[in-house]
């Protein structure tokens, strides 16, 4: 029997989506050098603003976000204090890169797609800082 579950949330660009279909949607790619941790998210919202104003304007993202969603057990995350990454509302777990191979055995069920956004170059690079849409009234 399986204890409880969380829910955890991924913004990948199209690469990274590429080696977890790959996979047949069940674990995450080892990390890329310079990549010390893995960070999966606590909510779905902080997924998509990474996914829609940051991946679709990374050339090394394919331009495109994509939001994933899937769930590990709850007593193995214990190990993993919650972390906040500048705003309070960026919540997130940092998982060291040599830890990811039994964090993925840790996976139930398929890591699913939720979300998508696309992009295109931009006319410019950007400055290093995520861009939060305009507040329409």
């Amino acid at each position: 029997m399986t204890g409880p579950l969380t829910t955890l949330f991924r913004p990948v660009g199209q690469a990274e989506l590429d080696l977890i279909a790959a996979s047949g949607f069940r674990r995450f790619p080892p990390r890329l050098p310079g990549q010390p941790i893995f960070y999966p998210v606590l909510t779905e919202a902080y997924a998509v603003e990474i996914a829609r104003y940051w991946n679709t304007r990374d050339e090394a993202s394919g331009f495109a976000g994509y939001v994933l969603r899937f769930h590990v057990d709850s007593g193995f995350l214990a190990r993993y204090p919650e972390q906040i990454a500048g705003a309070a509302r960026h919540r997130e777990l940092w998982v060291p890169a040599e830890e990811l191979e039994e964090f993925n055995r840790h996976i139930h069920g398929p890591v699913e797609v939720v979300a998508e956004f696309h992009g295109r170059p931009a006319a410019t690079p950007m400055s290093g800082s995520v861009p939060i849409p305009p507040v329409t009234p």
